[in-house]
């Protein structure tokens, strides 16, 4: 043990000093308090990528700093979103046989004389734009909701644990099988601590109790059954994925060239794989996510779930990059905020270039594949009205498994994007924004096309 404590004692000092600064970040510090943030988070940033350069050798050692990190929120309530009022308000709705789609919480308030005091906080909690929307969130995610606020009971500190547990058990489940992938892929397992010991994976999932976590576990046990030609399973677990988060429905065209071109190529670690199995694919797919909606599913289920899909291309925005250039031209020659329109034509600029990387890039191999998933939904990140910080986390995880670095470096400068919470109010900082989107999109093309530029840079080797 002493000779542990001295072989380590640089370590031990950094995870103390970690310690201390997640306290900070979890129990004493204010949204609005932009220095304050960016600093804990500067230097946590540091404490942590030092330690996986000290003890990359040291797997177990490194699981236990994470697992650490995490259990310094446990008991704390989210300081950096309001999402987990709606959370829990969803999930008290559906332990009440309340279907969570077919009503806003405002209504409810009108329409109930007397609501509890909780019922009131969660309203008060979740702010006026939640409060005045219908829910965006798929059914599992539904289901983790009502399971946190059955446990949680009439706490709301209690549910919130409930799904703080969950998290960090997606977390450790994506490190479970990022460790498995990277070994199958031949390729150094610290890797998979670039996500789990990264302290925005930490801040923004289990700190601030946003689900991406949960769907990325999913997505990455698909992955994982994928390269072992389980495609069943795969397909399964896919569906799952999506009914956490939509987002994975971006992948499902980039699966093209891996089922059906790759097996007649040669090296390909896929062989066996056809463009029969890929329909067989998608109809599992599909099934999966269509039962999961069922106990939901009606008319105005759809006409609602749909209404709210569509303001997050059509109405919200929030740290975004190139949109915000098109958004300035349009004021320019229009005069007004033209997002009514771009809304609807990003997407379908996102749609034809995951189709080019679907049809013309080679996915011959699972590591080729999780790139191009990567370079898909970066470009779709890029081309978005709105980017919350939390959304970095699926390209970080993917990185993980490819040659890119670009996410690492977006993993810390996303965190800019909070200057925008200010104690006069919202109003974002676009120098920052400029900042934050011309490092990482200059990355992002120069590990494309001149890769060569960056390879004496730390974590290119």
């Amino acid at each position: 043990m002493l000779d542990f404590l001295k072989n380590h004692k640089f370590s031990i000092l950094l995870i103390l000093t970690g310690i201390a600064f997640y306290w900070s970040f979890a129990y004493d510090l204010n949204r609005a308090d932009f220095i304050k943030l960016i600093s804990l988070y500067t230097g946590i940033f540091f404490i942590s990528f030092k330690l996986i350069q000290l003890e990359k050798n040291n797997f177990w050692f490194l699981v236990g700093v994470a697992v650490l990190f995490r259990l310094v929120f446990i008991a704390a309530t989210p300081n950096l979103s309001q999402d987990f009022y709606r959370f829990i308000w969803d999930g008290q709705l559906i332990m009440n046989e309340i279907n969570p789609y077919l009503s806003v919480p405002n209504d409810l308030k009108e329409l109930t004389t007397s609501l509890e005091f909780t019922q009131q906080k969660l309203i008060q909690g979740m702010g006026s734009l939640s409060a005045g929307n219908f829910t965006s969130y798929p059914p599992v995610n539904q289901l983790l909701f009502a399971i946190s606020a059955i446990l949680g009971g009439k706490s709301i500190l209690g549910s919130v644990v409930v799904m703080r547990c969950f998290i960090i058990l997606a977390d450790l489940g994506a490190l479970y099988f990022g460790r498995k992938l990277l070994l199958k892929l031949k390729l150094p397992t610290h890797q998979i601590f670039w996500f789990i010991l990264n302290p925005f994976i930490i801040i923004e999932l289990t700190g601030n109790l946003h689900f991406e976590g949960v769907m990325l576990f999913f997505l990455l046990w698909s992955i994982y059954l994928l390269h072992q030609k389980k495609w069943v399973w795969s397909a399964i677990l896919l569906g799952i994925s999506v009914s956490v988060k939509l987002l994975p429905l971006l992948f499902l065209p980039l699966l093209w060239n891996y089922f059906v071109k790759s097996r007649k190529t040669e090296n390909s670690d896929i062989p066996g794989l056809n463009f029969k199995k890929l329909l067989g694919y998608y109809f599992i797919v599909g099934l999966t996510v269509i039962a999961s909606f069922l106990p939901f599913i009606s008319s105005e289920f759809i006409s609602n779930f749909s209404a709210s899909i569509a303001l997050w291309f059509q109405k919200f925005e929030f740290n975004a990059s190139i949109y915000y250039i098109i958004r300035w031209i349009g004021f320019q020659l229009k005069g007004y905020n033209i997002i009514g329109t771009a809304g609807k034509i990003l997407p379908l600029i996102v749609i034809l270039i995951l189709a080019g990387l679907a049809f013309f890039r080679r996915n011959n191999s699972t590591q080729k594949l999780i790139g191009t998933m990567l370079l898909g939904v970066s470009v779709y990140f890029f081309l978005s009205t709105t980017v919350h910080p939390w959304y970095i986390a699926t390209p970080l995880l993917l990185s993980v498994f490819t040659k890119f670095r670009f996410a690492l470096v977006w993993s810390f400068l996303v965190m800019l994007s909070y200057s925008a919470y200010t104690i006069n109010g919202f109003q974002e900082n676009y120098w920052l924004i400029a900042v934050e989107y011309i490092l990482v999109i200059g990355i992002f093309l120069i590990e494309i096309f001149k890769p060569k530029l960056l390879t004496r840079l730390p974590y290119y080797k």
